[in-house]
Order: structure tokens, then sequence, then C-alpha cells
């Protein structure tokens, strides 16, 4: 018999050694990922917000224009903004837009500023109240002072408060302002019972960094040679014909003329209108009144909505589909006889409208014997053969805060966009507020209970209907015989 021959075979490996060459394995691919992960954060955290952030909210909050990026890509000098805030107290959407900043320029350091550390930090840039999350921009001796009431503004409109966020608009514009000594002049012609610019339109001024001077014709001989342009504002008397030629002269020789003169009650503005006439545009002395519902505002037929033709002046309204409103307006008549320039309508009321002869003493708004018929302009851009131009509004009230507020703020981006026309915007001018009002979506009674049957009746219904036959046909399936 043969002797069986006995093999020694090598034990198998233990359980717990598999084990352990498991989790070794495990956990160094675990350590590897982590450490590739802390690597790749280090990396994202070095890049510049722009590229690791993206604004996906509607009015591009988060974002800033390329004006922005034009005004501080040209910097060559250093520009520090102070952020005057407490700790623990910054507002995340400055915090966003100021590391915007420093990432675009190595010219721009934002520096924070703790009241409760610097308590007089503030003082030597403003004798206002300092709230929290407020900015002081400076560059060598010249510096702005940027309230956090101006950079989320509210307003008022017709029936409650309308919020926007303005930072971009300001820090760029202070930074415009610090590192140019030079910035557009705007006299502000007095002597005739002008009316202060209101208060938005100047502060909106200011912000444009266009800097305003008062003026009076009867203590010169000309019109400044540092005038960039010179505005008219809502004379309450006429001017004499001395001053009246010398800014005829002054357009006519390459100036910029911005005028908002509607009727008076106590005197004919002959001598200022005459400016016009070199251009065969003349003004009729009436109140104008619009037949037409559509073209006039809260029931009020001299509280004129006018169609806005196509210029550099209405576009942006046009595109946004926004609606200026002119309350008591003379009526501007354009003709075809001049050869001294090119006169472009801006604003226009309809066929049905009229002038109402009996001005301020109207006692009707029915049409009457004696009043003229339309259609009327109520704005018009003059181009001088010279070069020069004027911009003139037939109303003395459009830009009164009540009235801007009504029309959400077009009358004052109308008049705005005329200053930027006359002076020659800078990148720093174009860059406006940021809505941060809710749009709501209006529905009618019929469509929403439409939707109603849909989403709670129709829809569940439709899914709970898929489900169930789903279910069966796999039952069936199962149950079939092989």
């Amino acid at each position: 018999m043969k002797k069986p021959n006995f093999r020694r075979e090598e034990p198998p490996k233990t359980q717990s050694k598999i084990a352990f060459q498991g989790g070794a394995y495990s956990l160094t691919v675990t350590a590897l990922v982590l450490a590739i992960a802390v690597v790749v954060n280090i990396l994202v955290s070095s890049l510049p917000s722009s590229w690791t952030k993206l604004d996906i909210s509607a009015s591009k909050l988060y974002s800033i224009t390329s004006n922005t990026k034009a005004v501080v890509n040209n910097l060559e000098q250093d520009v520090t903004i102070y952020w005057i805030v407490q700790a623990d107290m910054e507002d995340d959407v400055i915090e966003n837009l100021l590391s915007k900043y420093e990432s675009l320029s190595d010219h721009i350091d934002v520096v924070k500023r703790n009241p409760d550390a610097y308590p007089t930090f503030a003082q030597q840039y403003t004798d206002e109240t300092v709230p929290n999350n407020s900015l002081v921009v400076e560059c060598g001796d010249r510096s702005r002072y940027i309230s956090y009431n101006d950079i989320y503004i509210q307003e008022a409109d017709m029936y409650s408060y309308s919020t926007s966020f303005d930072g971009e608009g300001a820090i760029t514009s202070a930074i415009d302002y610090v590192t140019n000594a030079e910035q557009p002049v705007m006299y502000l012609l007095e002597g005739h019972g002008e009316s202060a610019l209101p208060s938005t339109i100047a502060g909106q001024v200011e912000k444009e960094n266009i800097e305003t001077k008062q003026l009076s014709l009867l203590t010169v001989d000309q019109i400044p040679e540092d005038a960039d342009c010179v505005t008219i504002y809502a004379p309450t008397s006429d001017l004499s014909e001395q001053e009246a030629q010398m800014l005829a002269e002054y357009v006519s020789g390459g100036g910029k003329l911005f005028v908002a003169a509607g009727p008076t009650e106590d005197a004919e503005l002959t001598n200022l209108n005459s400016i016009l006439s070199a251009y065969d545009v003349t003004v009729d002395s009436g109140i104008v009144v619009e037949g037409d519902r559509t073209r006039y505002a809260f029931g009020y037929p001299y509280m004129l909505i006018p169609e806005m033709a196509s210029s550099d002046v209405t576009d942006s309204l046009i595109e946004e589909n926004y609606f200026a409103i002119f309350p008591i307006c003379g009526g501007l008549t354009v003709g075809s006889q001049s050869s001294q320039g090119t006169v472009t309508q801006l604003l226009t009321t309809s066929e049905n409208s009229y002038a109402k002869a009996a001005g301020f003493d109207l006692e009707t708004y029915d049409k009457e014997d004696g009043d003229t018929d339309g259609p009327f302009c109520l704005g018009v851009s003059i181009e001088d053969n010279s070069g020069g131009r004027i911009i003139w509004f037939s109303s003395s009230e459009f830009l009164a805060d009540m009235y801007n507020a009504y029309s959400s703020g077009a009358n004052g981006d109308l008049a705005m966009n005329a200053f930027s026309a006359l002076i020659g915007e800078t990148e720093a001018m174009a860059i406006r507020s940021k809505s941060l009002n809710y749009n709501y979506l209006t529905i009618s009674d019929s469509t929403s209970s439409t939707l109603k049957v849909l989403m709670i009746g129709v829809f569940p219904l439709t899914c709970l209907g898929i489900g169930v036959v789903v279910i069966l046909r796999r039952r069936r399936q199962q149950n079939e015989p092989v």
C-alpha cells in the first residue's frame, strides 16, 4: 500500500490581517483626498473673489460694472478706503463689494477702522453722525465721506418707500473725485427768482462729481471760461436783453446750456425765450392741458405724460419702460426754418392737447375759444452749428422731489442724462443704483384658480396614477410563469 503523501500548506491569512490591510488602504486614500482638498481650498482662496463667486441676483447686486473697472484700472495713485465699522457688524454686501475693488488694483487698499478703537477717526472727514458700515475714500489730501445712508438709499414713491443699493456708484464716484482735482463745473444762474436744485437732483449732481457755482450775469462781461455748462432752473422773472444776448453768444461760441422754465404767474419770460427763436422754436404762454386720458397722470390733465423720442437723453428711460411726468408746462412749437442749428424734439404731447390761454387763472380744463391747439413739444435738444448745445424743458416743476417720486425717479434720470449729454459723461457718472425691491408676479383670479386646480388636483393625481400603473405592471411581470 502506498504511503500517503501529505503536503504542508501555508495557513490562510487571518481575518484580522485582511481587515488591517483594508483599513490602512482606506486611511491612506482618505488622507490623500483630504490633503488634495486642503491644497485646492488654499489655492482657490488665493484667487480673486470675482473668479470664485458667481452673482445670480436679478439686480447683479454682487457684481461691478465695466465702468468701475475702467476707472480703477487707470489708477496711478494709491487710494485708501476706510471702512468704519464695529467688530462683527460688517455688512456682507459691502464687504463683498470692497473685496472686489481691492482685487482689481494694487493701488486700492481697504482698511477697517473700528469706531470703538478709533472714536475720533471719522471727525477729521465729516461733522455728521457716522453710522456703521460708512466709508471714507482718501487719496493724498483729497477725501470723500460716504455715509451708510448714501449706500442704501430709501426714496418715497407714490405709496411706499423703495430701497436701492448705490455702493458701487458712490465708491467709484469717490475714487474718481479724490484722484482728479479737475472736475466739471456747472454754473447755476441767479438773480431772476430761480429755485435751488431740489435735494434729490442736487445730491445726484454731487455724486456725479459736478462742481456747482452760482452765476450772476450782471457782474460779469461773459460766461466764465471754466463753465462746462450753465443751468437756468425755474426762473420766476425774465432776463434782461443783455443777459439773454450773453447766453446766446455763449451757446453760439460752443457753450452748453440747460434750461427748465415753465409758465410763471406774474411775468412773461420773453427775453429768455428769445434764445430759442434763433432756432425757429416758439413758446406758447398758456398752460398745456392734455385731452387724451392715457397721456396724463392721477386724473390731472396738466400733469402730462409725454411721448419720448429716441435720443441720448431719453434712450435709457425708453429701454426700461419708464415714463416722465411733466406738470404745468408751456408748449414749444418747432418750425423748420432754422439755419443756425439742428432741433430734436425729445418730449411731445398728443394731438388732443391744447394750451389754455387763461394760464394760472384757468377755471376749466375744457377747451375754450382762444386756446391753442396741440400737439406741443415739452423738451428739445438743440445742436448749434458751432458745437454748442441747448437742452430745454418747458416745465419748472418736473424736477421737484414730489414729481420725481411720482415718476419713480424717471424725471431725475432725464435731467441727469441731459447734464451728462451736455458736460460729457465719465465712466463714474454712468453707474446707477441697483434696486433691492422685490418684483411681484400679478395674475388674474381666473389664472390663479386654474393654477390651484393644476397644482392641488391634476398634477398630484396624475403622479399617483402613474405610480399605481407602474406597481401593477411590475406585480404582473413577477407573477408571470417563466
